[in-house]
Order: structure tokens, then C-alpha cells, then sequence
């Protein structure tokens, strides 16, 4: 989770081009009649209280990629100083999105930053699109898991150490350039780690200091290190309900702005 060793022992205590077209065309495509009515209803209510027309159309929709599979995670916060939010996800099915669920989500007590420019050891939440390499955890893997999933032992670690060759990598045992003060022991969060997505923040080709051990995890007793975390019922569906072969992605972001969904 991108920690020094302070921020982990606080821890402990827990703190594609198409879709854009597609979307065009649906409003293009609506009854004039109903654009009307949306914009008066618009103008007689508070922007805050009503969404706009373009707010109507499912998130896939609207954002510059999806990451060109049919399954789509989004995990939103209204600001960058956020660090609570909505994680939802998506199935594309004949072409057509269509929200699978909902749940409470948390970012890192330090908000969300931009994923290319973010700084390891600031407890932030990179945002960006991102793929889901594996999942693991102290648990067993719930029914219906087709994802590759790691069952956590006693020298399961995450290394986080930037002067080590495995920066940001599960090790098992930890590597004599891996430092333990460095890094994670992933079973000493049982609860966090009972269940987990690793989030491809930074791994095919790490860049030190950037950040490590960025995941979609169980919630904890406040806001995370620079993970996303939801309730453990939610991360049990999302492990049943991920599919390889769908190329499932993460997307994290704001409501608006430069670091907003719909950019990446």
C-alpha cells in the first residue's frame, strides 16, 4: 500500500473511442420532446439535485476507455480530498452496459492523486484505468472465483522496498534485498486481506517510488493507505463475479475534474 513503516503500524488500527460514440448517439437518438423536458426540469432544479441528461447515461458510456473488455469496475469519489465513495461494476453484454452492483467504498486517508505522477508514502488512492492481475487472500476464495487467486501464508509478503529487484511483487519468502521494514506481511491484516484484487497500479513495469501494493481490498475500521476498499459481502460478489476472459478493468476517479472518471 505504498506505506513507510509508521504509516503501516497506523494501519494496523485502520485507519474505448466506440463507447463515447455510442453514447453520443443514444442522446442524439432520444425523442426531442424528452431533451426538452430534461432541459426545463434541469432549469427549475438545482444543478446539485438533478444530474444533467449526460449524467443519465451509464458511466461506460461517457468515459474515453474502458479497457476494451466486458467487465468494467468504477470506483468514484466526488473530489480528490474524498476518501469515501461508490465502487460500482459494470457487464457489457450484446454491446450493451449494464450496472451488476453497487457498494460503499473507501479511498486513501490522504484522498486521490493522479496514478502517473503519485508519490509512494503519501496514503493516496492513484486514479487511472487498471487492470486486475490476480487476486489473493487469508481466506478462501469464494465460490464461483475464476480469477487466479493466492492464498496467503506465513512469509507471504509485498515487497515495497525501492532499492529491492521485487519492487512491487509478491514474494514468498521475502528476498534478502526486500527489506521487512519496507514492506508488507500480508498476514498481519487478516481482516483487509481476507479477500483481495491486485490492482495493476505500477506492476508490469514499476517505476521506484511511484507506489506499491495498490489493491481493491476489505475494508478496515477507516480510510486506507492508498488501496480502495469495500465491505466484505461486496468483495465476495466482485471475486464471484470477475472473469478473466472479460478482461476486467478498474477505473478510479472523481466526479469532475482533471482526475474525473470520464478521462481515463
Amino acid at each position: 500500500m505504498s506505506m513507510t513503516r509508521t504509516q503501516r503500524i497506523t494501519k494496523r488500527s485502520e485507519q474505448p473511442a466506440g463507447n463515447r460514440t455510442r453514447a453520443r448517439n443514444r442522446v442524439g437518438s432520444a425523442p426531442a420532446a424528452l431533451l426538452a423536458l430534461a432541459l426545463l426540469t434541469a432549469l427549475a432544479t438545482p444543478a446539485a439535485a438533478t444530474p444533467s441528461p449526460a449524467d443519465r447515461i451509464p458511466l461506460p458510456y461517457r468515459m474515453a476507455d474502458t479497457g476494451g473488455g466486458d467487465q468494467l469496475l468504477t470506483a468514484r469519489a466526488a473530489g480528490t480530498d474524498a476518501t469515501t465513495g461508490t465502487l460500482t461494476w459494470w457487464q457489457r453484454h450484446n454491446g450493451l452496459w449494464r450496472k451488476a452492483g453497487s457498494a460503499p467504498a473507501r479511498f486513501g486517508s490522504g484522498g486521490l492523486t493522479e496514478g502517473t505522477t503519485r508519490v509512494q508514502g503519501t496514503s493516496t488512492t492513484p486514479t487511472g484505468l487498471y487492470d486486475l492481475p490476480f487476486a489473493f487472500g487469508t481466506d478462501r476464495a469464494p465460490a464461483g472465483t475464476t480469477t487466479p487467486y493466492r492464498r496467503v501464508g506465513p512469509d507471504s509478503w509485498w515487497c515495497e522496498d525501492n532499492a529491492s529487484t521485487s519492487y512491487n511483487r509478491w514474494v514468498e519468502p521475502r528476498p534478502g534485498d526486500c527489506a521487512a521494514a519496507e514492506s508488507e506481511r500480508l498476514a498481519d491484516y487478516p481482516t483487509q486481506y481476507s479477500r483481495a484484487l491486485v490492482v495493476g497500479f505500477n506492476y508490469r513495469r514499476p517505476v521506484h517510488g511511484r507506489g506499491a501494493g495498490i489493491f481493491l481490498h476489505v475494508n478496515g475500521k477507516g480510510a486506507t493507505a492508498g488501496c480502495v476498499s469495500v465491505p466484505a459481502g461486496a468483495m465476495a460478489r466482485i471475486l464471484s463475479w470477475v472473469r478473466p476472459g472479460q478482461r476486467p478493468h478498474l477505473a478510479i476517479g472523481t466526479a469532475h475534474g482533471p482526475t474525473a472518471l470520464t478521462r481515463y
